[in-house]
């Protein structure tokens, strides 16, 4: 009975003895810990261990033993690669917006790295993305925020002012914030363009697009004549200096559409004089359509008009 009892306590010690390594006392933070959870010996050693699960696609396993790498060995030169690989990972698995966060921690934490001009390109890339429509999701729900183009171009002149990518990614931001409608703040992008980076191949296009942010103003519910007047001189004068671009063809549209718009109101101030049988006055904005805006479609209402009012005159 004895020697039963003695196997069944060394059966139990055995038996429970393999879990005992997973927890060790560390007197430095004076907890048990599980070793599985304790980073390598050196940073090194934990920046291998992590990449061989990158390089295996193990991406969350990586992601794991990076993140440990960044916990116990900040300020380690390896810190700022596991960082970058962070947002390499992001990228890969498709979540766009958490990688440009990842690659943007390297530039705010590791300014001195050798990837930061490699990163401000995938920033910009990502940016361009989302600009094309791409969707920021999360756990495959779609988010609701504003575009985050915004963002992202705007950190990527912020990181490169006079970088090659900067005036492009300034370019880009202002054509967002158009196509959202944001007019005002949009102008303002364009023209911090114009001022920053006067020889850059994106200023002349910047200043097209100042013009067309001035139109679409005037296009409000209110007809803003002074908006309009403002985005004609500036179509003509983009058109002036660069006869030959391509986008003067699309300036010179502009200025025919708020000429038109210009004679539309003209004429209907002369229709109200008419109305009003205050005729000389009438006659003065018809004569001014057909002297001034003789391409324009109320050139020949304007006509009509002044042979009725003749006719009346007559009479």
């Amino acid at each position: 009975m004895k020697r039963i009892i003695l196997s069944l306590l060394i059966i139990s010690f055995l038996s429970i003895q393999p879990a005992y390594p997973y927890w060790i006392w560390t007197p430095k933070s004076g907890k048990w810990v599980n070793p599985k959870n304790l980073p390598k010996d050196n940073p090194q050693e934990q920046f291998a261990y992590a990449k061989a699960f990158l390089d295996n696609d193990k991406f969350e396993e990586a992601k794991r033993e990076f993140r440990k790498l960044l916990k116990a060995y900040p300020k380690s030169a390896e810190a700022a690669e596991s960082q970058y690989y962070l947002g390499a990972i992001e990228e890969k698995q498709g979540r766009l917006y958490e990688a440009f966060q990842a690659y943007q921690m390297v530039i705010d934490k590791y300014p001195f790295s050798e990837r930061i001009q490699e990163i401000i390109e995938k920033e910009y890339r990502i940016g361009e993305r989302f600009m094309a429509g791409e969707k920021r999701k999360a756990m495959g729900i779609e988010l609701p925020v504003d575009n985050p183009a915004i963002e992202i171009f705007t950190k990527v002149v912020e990181n490169s002012t006079y970088g090659p990518f900067a005036p492009k990614a300034q370019y880009k931001l202002g054509l967002v914030l158009k196509g959202l409608m944001r007019y005002y703040e949009a102008e303002d992008e364009f023209s911090k363009l114009v001022t920053r980076y006067p020889d850059s191949e994106w200023a002349s296009a910047a200043k097209f697009q100042i013009a067309s942010c001035r139109a679409s103003l005037s296009k409000g519910p209110a007809y803003d004549q002074g908006a309009a007047e403002e985005a004609k001189e500036k179509f003509e004068v983009f058109v002036k200096e660069h006869p030959d671009a391509v986008l003067s063809l699309d300036a010179q549209k502009n200025i025919s559409q708020i000429r038109e718009k210009e004679a539309e109101g003209y004429y209907n101030i002369g229709r109200f004089y008419e109305k009003q049988r205050q005729f000389e006055s009438a006659k003065i904005y018809y004569n001014d359509i057909i002297d001034n805006y003789s391409e324009s479609s109320f050139a020949k209402d304007a006509a009509i008009r002044l042979q009725i009012m003749e006719h009346k005159d007559e009479k």
